[in-house]
């Protein structure tokens, strides 16, 4: 297997990390913003605060790592997303800043302030948004070159079908990830009226994120015919990933293994996922940048692989040890701990 696919799947797998993690932490904020804008806080705040308090610090490290990965591994990458990505990453960075001071104001401010809480939740489904700008860039057609440098056409982007279908998708994929998962949560704790809450929250998300998913393969049909007729060749991931979708939701709406659904949501995105990946092979910006133009050294690479490689076997058995510790100890979950001090 050649290096530089070794490199794009490393990165894959940690973009995908971070898609399933943040949506996780993403989703419980927005709903815990709105539980408090619906007097339904005493539902559902406790169980979100929970959840979120040992978990926040380690969704960015997936981030992190892979746009260190990206450059490290494809430098043209930087020219050409560089400029043009100023805007959507800014966005990004300020919405990072906003969520980042929400937990210090939380943790060491006033209690439960429902401007924090609404900021805390609007950034959550902003930055999804704003992060998924990156996919549709990446399909073409709106970088074009101007004296040599790569100018993003904005009025293009914003009117294009194919962008909002993207934006969608990201949006309610993390709001149905969420609350599937938070829903296993709230049953860990027994926490009926929450788990009853969060269980109708996912039945809702879920037929957005798959009319979205089709809604976007539908789109690049016309934006993009060769990724199109690539997507085609491997319809069996996407059938299988729509078969565990089924699996999923079939599960939690009749209240059974809520784990096990959480389980198969995993696989369904992990084959959706893969298969755009695959399907994308090998352009990093259509028409204008490959794998392979922008390759660094060979001595570099392996080097990247390894510390990447490590990094993922450190943060693995980190979260192992976060879900133990925290989030799946018995005490914890149901609040115990808190009550004992």
């Amino acid at each position: 297997m050649d290096l530089e696919i070794i490199g794009i799947i490393v990165l894959w797998t940690f973009l995908f990390g971070y898609i399933i993690v943040a949506s996780i932490d993403f989703g419980a904020g927005f709903f815990n913003a709105y539980g408090i804008f619906t007097n339904r806080q005493h539902i559902l705040t406790k169980i979100i605060q929970r959840y979120l308090s040992p978990v926040w610090e380690v969704t960015n490290v997936f981030l992190v790592f892979f746009f260190v990965g990206m450059i490290g591994f494809f430098p043209k990458t930087a020219f050409y997303y560089g400029t043009t990505l100023l805007v959507p990453v800014s966005i990004a960075i300020v919405l990072l800043a906003v969520r980042g001071s929400y937990y210090a104001f939380e943790t060491y401010g006033s209690r439960s302030h429902k401007g924090y809480a609404f900021m805390y939740g609007l950034s959550g489904l902003l930055l999804p948004a704003a992060l998924s700008i990156v996919l549709t860039i990446s399909e073409g057609g709106f970088v074009f070159m101007q004296n040599e440098s790569p100018v993003l056409d904005y009025w293009l982007l914003f009117t294009s079908p194919l962008s909002w279908s993207i934006v969608v998708l990201s949006i309610s994929a993390v709001l149905y990830i969420s609350a599937v998962f938070l829903t296993w949560y709230a049953n860990k704790a027994n926490d009926k009226p929450a788990a009853n809450l969060l269980r109708r929250y996912a039945l809702i998300w879920a037929l957005p994120t798959i009319v979205a998913a089709g809604g976007i393969i539908y789109e690049l049909s016309f934006h993009n015919p060769e990724h199109y007729e690539r997507i085609l060749r491997l319809w069996w991931m996407f059938m299988i990933s729509g078969l565990l979708f089924v699996g999923t939701v079939w599960l939690v709406w009749k209240r059974r293994n809520y784990g096990i659904a959480f389980v198969l949501l995993i696989g369904q995105f992990v084959f959706a996922f893969y298969g755009y990946g695959i399907s994308h092979y090998p352009y990093l910006l259509y028409p204008h940048l490959t794998l392979y133009d922008s390759f660094t050294n060979e001595a570099m690479a392996i080097s990247l692989i390894i510390a990447f490689i490590a990094g993922l076997a450190l943060l693995i058995p980190s979260l192992y040890l976060l879900l133990r510790l925290f989030l799946f100890n018995k005490d914890y979950v149901s609040g115990k701990s808190e009550h004992e001090h």
